[in-house]
């Protein structure tokens, strides 16, 4: 066994989404950090779909952006489509997605990992962690090299006790036939650490050479590309695009399918973990949704020079032979070839109720964790877990209070407070039904809300913080002055107006009431705004949207006041809810379980009734 001993501020365990941002943003805090990883070559891997953003996800990665984090950065030098979603529906629900090519996005990670000051990269399995009286203080490698540490952030995706397998073919590796880490998870165990056993899927590659095309529909990217880091000039990313392409299954592959059922792993009892409802496999789909003729299939390219595309939409598990014949049934894919078996991947994780909302371990001071390790899935939602558990990593060892975002403030927010007070049984998923104030959270103003926190622990420059304050005052200043000019009903305005089908003015009005009309917007009345100065385009977009959701933006400002004042009663650590009295048998368990920091995270958990909140409340008035 190895005799080696090395001290290091803070050890990364894994270098996926999760595990890059959480050793970048220790480093960059300037922190002599070491990242391990099974491999070099898996550094930012993208074993599923290689895309960021999405629904939802896009807010997460210009959230990660604005708070100092990389993926935003990387995304954009990387990317080959972009495309803004769901834009006609209102800006809450607007999310920006991006195609990557798979080997630069990785390379490009791999980059800046390797020339960021403080930052070791360490190829190696780290098979166990060392506890001192409740406290983290280091890690060891499976060659026996001792790292010691004041922090650790554990990052191992889906990698712990991986078994990749498709009908009755199991390999106990991790995704892309890569290493598995066999030796972690007994030692979490043996700290008390609660595992679970998840599942998730990938469909297969396959040759693009081997596809008929015509058969298929187009997917054009956005022809004005938004970038995901507002740091990103719009101008450096308009690029050539490369298409993606739209099939469907149909009655013949469900078919195939469903005689084959018994022979999915899935389906037999083989898997055991849990996999993600809201990202099913094509069996789950054609079982659950049976009444459906047609699902959809997206062919999408994993990067400018391969010929592997990604078969969207038909992750299985199924034998090859099966794999063959349903995908052989798809238009436009009837003599496709494989280069890569679809397959599920089992792995370890912990249950994130162990966590606090600052990830860090409840019972193991200095762990923390972020990524799918959490029970999660994706990439952004790994992304943004491993910033998190960085910085607080970082504030941690510094004895200055952890970054905790609530769920008024980010999606970020939202989603590790899903974590650490809901009881997960399947990989979670970000999702904008789950952000109660959507309206105020919007990917478009990520920057406004957040780049002060990213600021105050150090990863924001004083100069792109001073942008933002400027961009602020500009918008503050813009609303104002439309606010406070006045519109006549004169001819000029009148004919404005009935060029863009708005009703005529009965009486003088004002600019920003004009823009509030559905048909009318900021732009639109340039001709009749004399006094208007030049403004940046985001400034403009703010302008717009403020003014034209000002009575929503503002009853859900009234909300978030109120739900507030509950997240600031925070509750003792100490707190002995035995001593409480008068709390229901659930919710006794409950909070003795979870361990809410405030009566509003409190308040989020199943089983405790908005009565025993009422008892909480006397008791620490009490108190």
């Amino acid at each position: 066994m190895s005799n080696v001993v090395e001290n290091y501020d803070i050890v990364v365990v894994g270098a996926g989404h999760a595990g890059c941002e959480a050793a970048l943003a220790c480093a960059r805090l300037g922190f002599e950090t070491i990242c391990f990883t099974v491999s070099v070559e898996s550094i930012a891997l993208m074993p599923c779909n290689p895309n960021i953003g999405g629904s939802s996800k896009g807010h997460l990665v210009r959230e990660l952006d604005a708070l100092g984090g990389e993926m935003g950065k990387n995304i954009d030098k990387t990317y080959i489509q972009s495309k803004m979603l769901n834009k006609s529906k209102g800006p809450a629900v607007h999310s920006l997605r991006a195609q990557a090519d798979k080997s630069a996005y990785t390379l490009n990670m791999r980059r800046v990992m390797e020339n960021t000051d403080h930052l070791t990269i360490r190829q190696a399995e780290v098979s166990e962690i060392i506890v001192n009286e409740g406290k983290i203080t280091g890690v060891k490698t499976f060659s026996g090299a001792t790292y010691n540490a004041k922090a650790v952030v554990l990052c191992t995706g889906t990698y712990l006790n991986a078994r990749c397998v498709y009908g009755d073919v199991a390999n106990y590796t991790g995704p892309n036939g890569l290493s598995a880490a066999n030796h972690l998870t007994d030692s979490l165990i043996k700290n008390g650490v609660e595992m679970y056993r998840f599942k998730t899927g990938t469909p297969a590659r396959v040759d693009k050479r081997s596809i008929d095309f015509s058969k298929m529909e187009e997917q054009f990217g956005d022809e004005e590309v938004v970038p995901f880091s507002f740091t990103t000039k719009k101008e450096d990313l308009q690029r050539e695009q490369v298409s993606c392409w739209l099939t469907y299954t149909n009655e013949e592959t469900h078919k195939i399918i469903k005689a084959n059922l018994d022979r999915s792993p899935l389906y037999s009892g083989d898997i055991k973990g849990t996999g993600p409802r809201y990202c099913p496999s094509i069996e789950d789909k054609v079982v659950r949704f049976s009444d459906k003729p047609k699902h959809q299939v997206f062919v999408e390219p994993e990067g400018l020079y391969t010929n592997e595309m990604y078969l969207g939409g038909m992750s299985s598990s199924l034998p090859e032979d099966v794999q063959y014949a349903m995908y052989r049934t798809v238009p436009g894919l009837e003599n496709v070839k494989i280069v890569r078996n679809a397959y599920a991947i089992e792995y370890d994780c912990i249950n994130p109720v162990q966590l606090k909302s600052s990830l860090e371990f409840k019972n193991i001071k200095g762990l923390f964790s972020g990524g799918q390790f959490n029970g999660s899935s994706g990439y952004e939602e790994a992304a943004v877990q491993g910033l998190v558990a960085g910085i607080n990593a970082a504030m941690y060892i510094k004895g200055e209070e952890p970054l905790v975002l609530d769920r008024s403030e980010a999606y970020i927010g939202v989603l590790i407070d899903d974590l650490v007070t809901k009881e997960n049984f399947e990989p979670y998923r970000m999702m904008t039904s789950r952000a109660e104030y959507r309206l105020i959270l919007r990917q478009d103003n990520a920057d406004l809300r957040l780049t002060k926190y990213g600021h105050k622990v150090g990863l924001i420059s004083d100069e792109r913080y001073e942008a933002v304050l400027d961009k602020e005052r500009q918008i503050s200043k813009e609303v104002e002055r439309l606010e406070n000019t006045p519109i006549g009903a004169n001819q000029k305005v009148q004919a404005l107006l009935e060029a863009c089908n708005s009703t005529p003015l009965k009486t003088g009005t004002t600019l920003a009431e004009l823009i509030k009309r559905p048909e009318l917007s900021y732009e639109m009345l340039k001709e009749i705004d004399a006094n208007r100065e030049e403004l940046a385009e985001d400034v403009i977009e703010q302008v717009n949207i403020n003014l034209k959701y000002d009575g929503y933006i503002s009853r859900q400002l009234k909300q978030v006041e109120h739900f507030k004042k509950l997240e600031q009663k925070i509750i003792p650590e100490d707190i002995d809810y035995d001593k409480v009295g008068n709390l229901r048998a659930e919710a006794l368990q409950k909070l003795k379980k979870f361990r809410p920091r405030s009566i509003g995270q409190a308040s989020r958990i199943s089983g405790v009734s908005p009565a025993d909140i009422s008892v909480l409340l006397v008791y620490l008035s009490i108190k």
